[in-house]
């Protein structure tokens, strides 16, 4: 039978990529780690760190295990671990959330005073996000994310919905648009920004236009929800912005229903296996959710 010992100290060797550090990491001698490490070779099969210049570096075999091992290791501790609750007002920790500013404008506010309610020495710390690459979570410089989850996402991740959107049109309050039924001619005919974060000049109400014989004229394309918004404010073009992301964003504008069939879509968080039996971060995502709530709110009449 294997020694069940021997996970942790795979995992320590794993995450610190060397035995010198390992030994520290678990209160152990340079040769206790090494004697174990050898044993780990016999147990596995495999030389798992191999030396490269001065240092060590995983083998493939150890790369695919460490996320393994390190869940193993975290569930086994959770096991035996008795139940215990923390106290927020005593914590000091930095949390980092990536997600969009259009999120951080319209929820940071009262995500951060629910914050301060409970836990003075919590520090957020945001950072924008650009792509849906999952790396930033996995290594654990992130521990919290923000997006609409679609079918590509990683597997590995955790997921919980926030809220659902949709999308709406947004115009300048003296805009043509503003006054009389909008149809989806007089949609299509006028002047748009397009928001697109990888530079695409297409998209979802393209097609939908597209399926009715209709085009729009895009006249020019920005990277983020905020920018379209406030150049709808101070032009003629029209914006298509989520409704609820974008909320404080298109006071003053006139917001309207598209004329469009288009779906819905869910926001959520997503997080690494390895905080979500973290107290810290289960009372975070707590408070996202609390913020997030879907409130009564007075929306543009389709």
């Amino acid at each position: 039978m294997p020694d069940l010992n021997l996970l942790i100290t795979l995992d320590a060797l794993l995450a610190e990529g060397s035995v010198a550090g390992a030994a520290k990491r678990l209160r152990l001698s340079p040769s206790a780690m090494s004697r174990a490490l050898a044993r780990l070779r016999e147990t596995t099969g495999d030389p798992l760190l191999v030396r490269a210049g001065r240092g060590l570096v995983p083998t493939p075999r150890a790369l695919a295990l460490r996320e393994h091992v390190s869940r193993l290791v975290l569930d086994a501790h959770a096991v035996l671990r008795p139940a215990q609750t923390l106290d927020m007002a005593r914590v000091e920790r930095t949390f980092t959330l990536r997600t969009s500013d259009e999120f951080v404008e319209n929820f940071g506010p009262a995500l951060l005073a629910r914050i301060a309610e409970d836990a003075p020495g919590v520090r957020l710390r945001f950072v924008n996000k650009t792509d849906k690459d999952s790396a930033w979570l996995r290594d654990g410089s992130v521990d919290l994310e923000t997006g609409v989850v679609d079918a590509n996402a990683s597997p590995e991740l955790l997921t919980q919905a926030l809220f659902r959107d949709r999308l709406i049109g947004v115009v300048r309050s003296s805009h043509p648009l503003s006054q009389g039924d909008i149809s989806v001619q007089r949609y299509a005919e006028g002047q748009h920004v397009y928001v697109s974060r990888r530079g695409q000049d297409r998209g979802q109400i393209d097609e939908a236009l597209d399926a009715q014989g209709l085009s729009r004229q895009i006249g020019t394309i920005v990277t983020g929800f905020s920018t379209a918004i406030a150049l709808a404010r101070a032009t003629d073009l029209i914006a298509s912005v989520p409704e609820r992301y974008t909320a404080h964003q298109r006071e003053g504008l006139h917001s309207f229903a598209l004329p469009l069939a288009l779906p819905t879509f869910t926001v959520a968080m997503l997080w690494h296996p390895r905080l979500d039996a973290d107290l810290g971060h289960r009372w975070l995502r707590g408070c996202l959710r609390e913020v997030c709530r879907p409130q009564q709110v007075q929306s543009p009449q389709p």
